[in-house]
């Protein structure tokens, strides 16, 4: 039996830059998710210094919109974070802040999944993701399978499929305002506090674009370029 208290709310935070082919697709999954998550769930999309139609996406979902101008993917996923808690007054070891992207589409039971794992005593979750297969080429995927042990989540650290409990990301100091890596950061400082318990998931893989060439020099889309060349 975990001596943290269960989760009473649900923020999830989507960073954004010029994600409006994408955006929609994410935040309708988030949507599906909703019912599963067993608590409230506000949902906050960071616009980074976005010139397209991201804004009127938005607005067409139960989401808040925040608006920066940073182009760091660490600054928008702050800017979310802090958006979202202000929402409510709730105890911050009570609130889970789950993170995804704009280019990612989740599981229904991603806020589920990550909710029972901080219930039965988690403060952060690392998930899984697996790139799009319509974006590779039959090479590429059958490649990326072979890096992949079903049931035995590899513990990296993906921004698209990232969920800490407030009180620990405050402990920690949030997100740094990064161009790239803020997610590593950010869990390399939550893995230094001696009372963070720390759980790997792939209970509830995230899809994430399979593009190679991203938002951020070295982001995920570098990652399957230089890993899976075509």
């Amino acid at each position: 039996m975990s001596d943290r208290p269960a989760i009473a709310r649900i923020v999830v935070v989507v960073p954004a830059h010029d994600e409006e082919e994408l955006l929609t697709h994410c935040l309708a999954s988030i949507e599906r998710a909703r019912p599963q998550a067993g608590a409230p769930v506000d949902v906050v999309v960071a616009l980074d210094d976005c010139h397209d139609g991201s804004s009127g996406i938005v607005r067409r979902f139960d989401a808040l919109e925040v608006v920066l101008a940073a182009r760091a993917v660490g600054a928008a996923r702050a800017a979310g974070v802090v958006a979202g808690l202000v929402l409510g007054d709730d105890d911050p070891a009570e609130v889970w802040i789950a993170s995804t992207d704009a280019d990612s589409v989740v599981p229904e039971n991603w806020l589920r999944v990550q909710r029972e794992l901080a219930d039965a005593g988690a403060d952060v979750v690392l998930g899984t993701v697996r790139p799009d297969p319509r974006d590779l080429t039959s090479a590429q995927l059958a490649a990326w399978r072979a890096t992949r042990v079903p049931g035995r989540p590899n513990g990296h650290v993906h921004g698209a499929n990232l969920g800490v409990r407030a009180d620990a990301y405050a402990r920690a100091g949030g997100f740094a305002p990064l161009a790239e890596h803020e997610d590593v950061d950010l869990v390399a400082r939550l893995r230094a506090d001696p009372l963070v318990v720390l759980e790997a998931s792939d209970e509830a893989d995230v899809l994430t674009s399979g593009r190679t060439t991203g938002r951020t020099p070295g982001g995920y889309a570098s990652y399957l370029r230089l890993a899976f060349p075509r």
